[in-house]
C-alpha cells in the first residue's frame, strides 16, 4: 500500500510504501521488500524513482520514495491505444532507465505497464524494484513458482530459468506491443494458457492490428519477443538505436530481423 506524505524533515511531498501488516512477521517477504528499497537506492537515474530511505516505525516497514505526480501507464492505456510518438518516447525513457540499472548489474525482473509511472509533461520514472535481482539469479517461492507478473514474463522466466538483461527487454517488448496495440501479445483466462502461449506461440501481427505502423516497429517489437534469449537484442542500448532509426527515419535496423517475420522494408513511414 502507497500513501502519499509529508517529508517535514526537508519539507517535500514523498511516498510511503508500506509493506502489509500481515506479511510484517515473514522473514522472506520482508527481505525482499528491504532489497527493493537497496536495489532502487542504488540507481540515480531521471527515468528510476528515487528512494530516500528504508524505515521501520513501531513494527511497519516502509520505503521512502519520491512522489511521483502523474498516472501509470496502465492507467493511462485504459483510453485505447498510444500515438506512435507517445509509445516510442515512453519505451525509450523506460530502456534509457533500465539501462542504467543494467549497468549497475541490476535485472528489474517485473517489468510492466503498471510499473511505469508517467507525469503530465511525460516524463517517466520506473517504479517497484521489488524483484529486482543481481544478474544470472532467479527468484523462486516456496512452491518453486517464479515470482512476476505473467502475462509480462520471459520465456527463461516462466520456467524458472537463469535470468539476466535480456528478460528485461522481453518484457519491455510486451509494453511496447501494448502500448501501440492496447492489449497484450500473450493473453488468457488462466495463467497456465498465458504461459503456453508465451513459450510456444506468437503474437498476433502489430501491423494486422494498426495497418498503418511502419513494418520496422514491428521488427523492433519481434526481435524483443524473441522466445531464444540468444537472438533477442543483447542490450537495452540496441533497443534504444532501433526505436531512434524509426523515430528518424532511417535506416538499417541494428537488431537482426527474425526469420518468422523477416520481409523486405522498401520505406520507412513511421505514420499513425
Amino acid at each position: 500500500m502507497v500513501y502519499k506524505a509529508e517529508d517535514t524533515k526537508l519539507k517535500r511531498t514523498v511516498a510511503l510504501k508500506f509493506l502489509p501488516p500481515e506479511l510484517t512477521h515473514v522473514p522472506e517477504v520482508k527481505v525482499r521488500f528491504m532489497r527493493e528499497a537497496q536495489a532502487a537506492a542504488a540507481l540515480d537515474h531521471p527515468n528510476i524513482c528515487t528512494v530516500h530511505e528504508f524505515e521501520e516505525d513501531e513494527g511497519k516497514n516502509f520505503i521512502s520514495m519520491a512522489y511521483i505526480e502523474g498516472q501509470s501507464l496502465k492507467k493511462k492505456l485504459e483510453s485505447g491505444p498510444l500515438e506512435l510518438e507517445d509509445a516510442i518516447n515512453i519505451a525509450t525513457q523506460v530502456a534509457e532507465g533500465l539501462q542504467e540499472a543494467h549497468n549497475k548489474g541490476i535485472v528489474h525482473r517485473d517489468i510492466k505497464s503498471g510499473n511505469i509511472m508517467v507525469t503530465d509533461k511525460g516524463q517517466v520514472n520506473i517504479m517497484d524494484f521489488g524483484l529486482a535481482r543481481s544478474a544470472g539469479r532467479t527468484l523462486l517461492t516456496k512452491e518453486g513458482t517464479t515470482m512476476g507478473t505473467i502475462a509480462y514474463m520471459s520465456p527463461e522466466q516462466t520456467k524458472g530459468e537463469t535470468v539476466d538483461q535480456r528478460t528485461d527487454i522481453w518484457s519491455l517488448g510486451v509494453v511496447l506491443y501494448e502500448m501501440l496495440t492496447g492489449k497484450l501479445p500473450f493473453h488468457g483466462e488462466h495463467e497456465q494458457t498465458v504461459i503456453y502461449m508465451i513459450l510456444n506461440k506468437e503474437p498476433e501481427s502489430l501491423l494486422k492490428v494498426r495497418p498503418r505502423l511502419a513494418p520496422e516497429l514491428e521488427q523492433i517489437v519481434f526481435q524483443a519477443l524473441t522466445k531464444k534469449t540468444a537472438d533477442r537484442y543483447k542490450s537495452m542500448e540496441e533497443f534504444q538505436e532501433d526505436l531512434a532509426a524509426v523515430a528518424e527515419g532511417f535506416k538499417p535496423l541494428k537488431g537482426q530481423v527474425p526469420a518468422f517475420r523477416a520481409r523486405k522494408v522498401h520505406r520507412r513511414t513511421a505514420v499513425h
